[in-house]
């Protein structure tokens, strides 16, 4: 038992000088790693620091901001804040309401570029077909609204952009495609408030399409053939008989004697 007592005193005294060895040769690079990660984690908090900063900064900013040339100060000065991408859609209402459309969907389309991920994305999209249809681009508008619901099936705005297309389609004659969005927002967004107006529309179209008219059969024209006999002439009616004349081989009646 000693002897065991022993032998574990002398291993573990052997291994100190061990321990010694390697900080010795190695202190210098684990200080350095130790360092680094501080440096790490103080320059994480400084950002997170400065980013609430900057982001208290441009809420208070944008909170004051009333006209467009102050939504386009608020994003030049904080680009990759919230606040600077809340200005750009604000900005472009700005520039809805002044009915500059093209510069609105400008504005917008940037928003989309920068911020591709964002929350309000649809929104975003939802106000870029908006736009094309005030500008008289109905099917540019189409087209977009039928992208966005692709695009984003199970986001908010994909309702609303389906019962929209119902009327340009309506104005396109395009009545089977219309009934085909009023069903699709009937069954697929039957939760949504839509849904009833989609069903109402459904019936406005039964109603108002025309009724369907059977093509009339096709008589196919007549073989070449002889010439139909032509009808007989009508008979006139018999005239008077006119007296017989005297047979010449007759021979004439004697004179009668006295």
């Amino acid at each position: 038992m000693a002897l065991l007592l022993n032998m574990e005193t002398l291993t573990t005294s052997e291994r100190a000088p061990d321990r010694d060895v390697f900080w010795e040769r190695y202190k210098r690079e684990v200080m350095a790693v130790l360092i680094l990660a501080l440096v790490a984690v103080a320059a994480y908090g400084g950002y997170q620091l400065y980013s609430n900063r900057q982001a208290n900064a441009a809420a208070a900013e944008l909170a004051s901001a009333k006209t467009g040339a102050e939504f386009q100060k608020v994003i030049s000065a904080y680009p990759g804040t919230s606040a600077g991408a809340s200005a750009y859609l604000l900005l472009a209402d700005s520039q809805r309401t002044e009915k500059k459309f093209a510069e609105a969907n400008t504005t917008l389309q940037t928003f989309l570029d920068k911020f591709p991920k964002h929350e309000l994305a649809s929104t975003a999209r939802l106000a870029i077909a908006g736009n094309l249809e005030a500008m008289g681009k109905k099917d540019d508008a189409l087209t977009a609204y039928q992208r966005l619901v692709a695009g984003d099936p199970q986001g908010f705005a994909a309702p609303i952009a389906l019962y929209t297309q119902i009327h340009l389609l309506k104005e396109k004659k395009q009545i089977a495609e219309a009934r085909k969005v009023c069903e699709t927002l009937m069954t697929q967004y039957r939760e949504s408030r839509l849904a009833a107006d989609a069903a109402y529309q459904l019936r406005l179209l039964k109603v108002d399409s025309p009724p369907v008219v059977a093509p009339a059969p096709s008589v196919a024209p007549p073989l070449p053939g002889p010439a139909a006999a032509a009808p007989p002439a009508p008979q006139s009616a018999p005239s008077a008989a006119a007296p017989p004349a005297p047979n010449a081989q007759q021979p004439a009646a004697s004179p009668k004697k006295p």
